[in-house]
């Protein structure tokens, strides 16, 4: 199974840097311009591509991204809530660079500095999400295509690299950046990884 996974396209909060977690921010127009460029770079290095099935987050940019990308309509998109972003909290629409200390230290080094109160953990994105992973990777598909979040995007990530830590948290995940894993006997490998050039 080739697992595809993405995050994606740009939102306005993304654009004045704002946090967004499970904020329902739609795309902006970039975002939508991200989407369709994708989807012709992914065709045009994979002719024939099709997605045998699309997951997505049920947050709405999310699942607009994985419409497009995915080339299929909203209403058959399967939706699942655990690939949510993380929740920040009372840190929700501050500035990156306002979050204060802790978040900041949190989310640049989760590995050494724990999540303040009221922001989801590490382990609870792992766990939500691998246990996605798990079910998915009981399915019989030969691609499929996971849209995400680019919090999310790195347990998932973590995972289907069989990181030691359950994820992989740098490098950060561009809006719209692809990232192509095989799954085969439950061992896990990234195939390719695919960004738009004015990122």
């Amino acid at each position: 199974m080739k697992i595809w996974v993405t995050r994606h396209g740009q939102t306005d909060l993304n654009l004045k840097h704002l946090m967004q977690g499970r904020t329902d921010e739609p795309l902006n127009d970039t975002g939508l311009s991200q989407a369709r460029a994708m989807r012709e770079k992914l065709v045009e290095h994979n002719p024939g591509l099709h997605f045998d099935a699309v997951y997505a987050s049920p947050l709405v940019r999310a699942v607009r991204t994985a419409s497009i990308i995915g080339a299929v309509p909203e209403e058959k998109i399967i939706k699942d809530a655990r690939i949510i972003e993380a929740d920040y909290g009372r840190y929700e629409k501050r500035n990156y660079l306002m979050v204060g200390p802790w978040m900041s230290l949190y989310w640049a080094l989760p590995e050494v500095f724990p999540a303040p109160p009221g922001v989801e953990s590490v382990d609870s994105m792992i766990r939500r999400s691998h246990a996605f992973l798990k079910e998915l990777e009981q399915k019989d598909y030969e691609n499929v295509l996971v849209t995400c979040h680019g919090g999310i995007l790195r347990v998932i990530s973590g995972y289907l690299t069989d990181a030691p830590r359950g994820y992989v948290w740098r490098p950060r995940p561009h809006n719209c950046e692809v990232r192509v894993f095989e799954s085969r006997s439950g061992k896990h490998t990234l195939l390719e990884k695919y960004t738009l050039h004015e990122q």
